[in-house]
């Protein structure tokens, strides 16, 4: 934008965030306390062991009313006195911390140890100011200790790093505790706990926890790669070895190097400033590849690890303003927004060339700190509107009847029954100051500093109960340039130049990165190649039919095999290679037909599409997820189809529809089993539908723990079939079921993407949240989540099955990289889009034609030779990169 914000706006926009905030914290208080979160489509609580499981992601869930713990320093920051003094009486009165449930302690600590530390902080400031919490007296204090006690047998290990999970009540040891088996923790989960134990030693006067918490650190700090400076992802708890030795900004590390700055903020502890220093000082020589943060491994850490980006490393602008590097700071703030415009929102992971590589997003805070803080130190009035667009993008694309929903796939604009805790712990805490005025909040946020959770501890601490001797315990200092080391906290006033300017001049080159007709199409592989030479022959030329490709494969000591299904299988035996060089090219050669391959499972895979609700009341509010179907009219290709739904009958759409007339010109309604897809298709298509929904007949499936599902053709010439097919699973059938129940008359937009919701809508639907509760039962935005099943499993003998093996090879397993310590995703076909193998610009597509033409084998079934010893020392570097590149496919955090 251009000139200053004016005072009115800021203070519009300042109400709208009340507002938003308002409609979720209402909602979750209303519909789902005392449970740990809301279910903000089927409007209700989330209760652990109740739904089904999501995996890791539930760890945060103690049974202990998590949202509403960690909304309270919330409500005093948005000025919500009153509410905040009824929310503390309800936790004192309701919460429990001696469940029998396994949690994660990084995220109990950060989450519920941090809202209880925060809570207190702003209820002693308020009582201290007189009018407010007169009757309060440390019970706040006194639960966060009790918790803190229930943590510390998580620390019981050799190294002093916290196992990964405690159960609240048993414990670690105790055969009830049904944990405590665990090997490895990652390093964000072992070193993002000082601040809040800290706080809470310094608070209290028991030691014990900052012990325990510097422990840890001091324990990761030894285990640094000494000669990068740089730490992995993930780390043996007993042993100290690292088990990921890949290194980045983002999911796993992120909030250690936050802590060590801000632990010297908090804490005045000269050897943290000087680790974090010297951590920084190797990330901006190894991961910062501006506007890039880059993966790469910590022993060779020229090499990059990965080729694409998570939303979490979005935090790292905000660090880098707390330390006072502010250019590369707006470089990467500039990228991440660009993204942004392009999707609505961060995708949970992007490519280097900006695709989609995984397309949740949980509606996650990073990104909204980074543009505080950065408007906090530039005064750039570009980063308020910035800030508006986040607010109009959660309005119009999250904001559901009963809150706010995370989004199930940015691309189709689907949602996920999840509305987590962060996101009222922080999203609307940083939007709120980015608008406020000093006058517009009721104590100095100067005084305090923001953990990783945005929990407000404050600055005096560090004068408070140090008990903890100050002695310098770092002191391999010698080698390093001084430069790095300001022992000053970055004072912002005189931090940049005063000129509205400079932070333009930054941002003006990246203007159109995200957009910029080519993109990088660097392979991880030919990363890897850009010192050595090319491989003589290339995988993408390779073709089986070639002799002069099959002699020099010999050479390379590589072996094909056909198949009889008509694949190729390729084995490499290095012992067979006629030189040592031969057989490293060799190895080169598998590991670009190991990405080509993958490449191509990933292309055949269609992407998701959207079924989107658009009659009363409604109106496009409710986006299903769909699969796609392999026949039928391409709704990428085409415009999307609008219609009325109506019921087949025969139900299964098996034999000539007897209710023609009801589905003529309609989109009719089918359940699957007892035929192939293509049938029940051409059956509807004669009635005269133009368009059909297959429903899951498998009850209760849906689309919070299946992947995505693909309907295949039979077999046969499917040209004939020309109206659109999706396919839905049960839960998300029965939402357009339930609506013509209640509603007769349902209409429905069957398209690749849910287009904005209808004009008229927006007038009918202020967004108050009393006419919010009505038709709870039919609003709800359900979507599906992604997977192969190829055919109907009733006929298995007639069908093309092309079903893609989990791990044909070692390095297309990347279903469980897990995001954050604790989000994880696991979406083996998730990304569609990835990098294209060629350096040049070539069109995916284009790339994927040349491919089929020139190789029968699509899908090369690779497997690795297992004799190598003659030549391995030659090898064992080359192999330590490779294993390095799967590491990532493979392994959860």
């Amino acid at each position: 934008g251009g000139g200053p914000m004016s005072r009115e706006e800021k203070q519009k926009l300042g109400n709208q965030v009340l507002e938003m905030f308002d409609h979720a914290y209402g909602n979750y208080m209303e519909h789902a306390y005392p449970a740990d979160e809301l279910m903000p489509l089927t409007c209700r609580g989330r209760v652990r062991g109740q739904e089904p499981s999501r995996g890791d992601v539930d760890d945060a869930l103690g049974k202990f009313s998590l949202t509403l713990i960690d909304s309270l320093d919330t409500l005093v920051v948005l000025n919500k006195t009153k509410e905040f003094e009824e929310a503390v009486r309800k936790v004192l009165r309701d919460v429990n911390l001696d469940n029998d449930v396994v949690v994660s302690v990084f995220e109990t600590n950060i989450r519920v140890l941090g809202g209880l530390l925060g809570g207190h902080s702003l209820a002693i400031m308020l009582k201290e100011k007189g009018e407010h919490m007169q009757w309060y007296n440390d019970e706040l204090l006194q639960m966060a200790k009790q918790l803190g006690y229930k943590l510390l047998p998580a620390f019981n290990t050799t190294s002093g790093l916290p196992y990964p999970r405690i159960n609240l009540k048993f414990g670690i040891r105790k055969p009830e505790a049904r944990t405590g088996t665990e090997t490895d923790t990652c390093t964000a989960c072992a070193g993002t706990l000082i601040l809040e134990f800290a706080a809470l030693s310094r608070f209290t006067g028991a030691t014990i926890f900052e012990e325990y918490a510097r422990k840890a650190l001091d324990f990761l700090w030894e285990k640094r790669q000494r000669s990068s400076n740089l730490v992995g992802v993930t780390i043996n708890i007993h042993t100290g070895d690292w088990v990921r030795k890949d290194s980045g900004v983002g999911a796993g590390i992120d909030s250690y190097y936050e802590y060590l700055l801000k632990a010297y903020v908090l804490l005045g502890d000269d050897s943290f400033l000087e680790r974090f220093n010297t951590h920084y000082d190797a990330i901006m020589r190894y991961i910062s590849q501006p506007p890039l943060l880059l993966d790469v491994h910590i022993h060779k850490p020229m090499l990059n690890a990965r080729t694409w980006m998570d939303a979490l490393l979005a935090f790292f602008p905000g660090l880098q303003v707390l330390k006072g590097d502010i250019r590369p700071a707006i470089e990467t703030h500039e990228m991440l927004y660009q993204v942004i415009k392009k999707h609505n929102f961060l995708p949970e992971a992007f490519t280097t060339d900006f695709r989609v590589h995984w397309a949740q997003h949980p509606l996650r805070p990073e990104f909204a700190e980074s543009t505080y803080f950065l408007y906090k130190a530039t005064g750039d009035p570009y980063y308020l509107e910035v800030g508006k667009t986040l607010i109009e993008n959660l309005n119009k694309y999250a904001r559901v009847p009963c809150g706010f929903a995370a989004m199930k796939d940015v691309r189709t604009g689907s949602h996920e029954d999840r509305m987590d805790s962060f996101f009222l712990a922080e999203m609307f805490k940083y939007l709120y100051l980015l608008f406020a005025d000093k006058e517009d909040i009721i104590f100095d946020i100067e005084d305090y500093i923001f953990t990783t959770e945005a929990h407000l501890l404050p600055l005096w601490l560090s004068t408070t109960n140090q008990s903890i001797s100050k002695k310098n315990t770092t002191s391999e200092y010698t080698e390093l340039d001084d430069s790095n080391f300001d022992w000053t906290c970055p004072n912002t006033q005189i931090l940049f130049p005063n000129d509205p300017l400079y932070a333009q001049s930054i941002r003006e080159p990246l203007k159109n990165v995200v957009d910029k007709s080519c993109p990088r199409g660097i392979s991880r592989v030919e990363e890897s190649f850009r010192s050595g030479a090319k491989p003589p022959l290339r995988a993408r030329d390779f073709m089986a039919t070639n002799p002069e490709h099959l002699e020099i494969l010999k050479k390379m000591g590589v072996s094909l095999i056909h198949l009889k299904d008509g694949r190729v299988q390729l084995i490499q035996h290095a012992i067979q290679a006629a030189s040592s060089v031969d057989a490293e090219d060799g190895l080169r050669f598998m590991q670009e037909m190991i990405e080509l391959s993958s490449q191509q499972q990933k292309e055949q895979q269609l992407p998701p599409r959207a079924v989107q609700i658009v009659s009363h009341p409604f109106f496009g509010r409710v986006v299903l997820t769909a699969g796609p179907a392999q026949f039928g009219l391409d709704l990428s290709k085409h415009k999307e189809t609008r219609g009325f739904v109506a019921s087949s009958k025969p139900y299964n759409g098996c034999s000539e529809l007897t209710n023609p007339e009801a589905v003529m010109g309609k989109i009719a309604l089918i359940q699957r089993g007892q035929c192939m897809f293509a049938e029940k298709a051409r059956n509807i298509q004669n009635a005269g539908a133009i368009g059909g929904i297959v429903i899951d007949d498998n009850e209760g499936s849906s689309s919070d723990t299946a992947p995505l599902f693909q309907m295949a053709g039979d077999g046969k010439d499917t040209d004939d079939i020309k109206i659109p097919m999706l396919f839905l699973f049960s839960k998300e059938g029965s939402i357009i079921l339930d609506a013509i129940r209640e509603y007769e008359e349902v209409e429905v937009l069957l398209s690749d993407k849910a287009k904005d919701r209808d004009p008229e809508m927006e007038n009918e639907e202020q967004p108050s949240s009393e006419n919010d509760s009505q038709n709870q039962s039919a609003e709800q935005i359900i979507s599906i989540s992604q997977a192969v099943d190829l055919v109907d499993q009733e006929s298995p003998e007639e069908s093309s099955l092309n079903s893609y093996p989990e791990s044909s090879s070692p390095a297309d397993s990347d279903d469980a990289a897990s995001l954050s310590p604790s989000e994880q995703t696991s979406n083996p076909t998730e990304d569609h889009e990835t990098t294209s193998l060629d350096g040049e610009c070539t069109d995916l597509d284009d790339q994927l034609q040349e491919q089929s033409e020139t190789e029968e084998d699509s899908n090369p079934n690779v497997s690795w030779g297992k004799k190598v010893q003659p030549i391995d020392s030659i090898l064992a570097d080359w192999n330590e990169d490779i294993e390095a590149f799967e590491m990532m496919e493979k392994d959860e955090l």
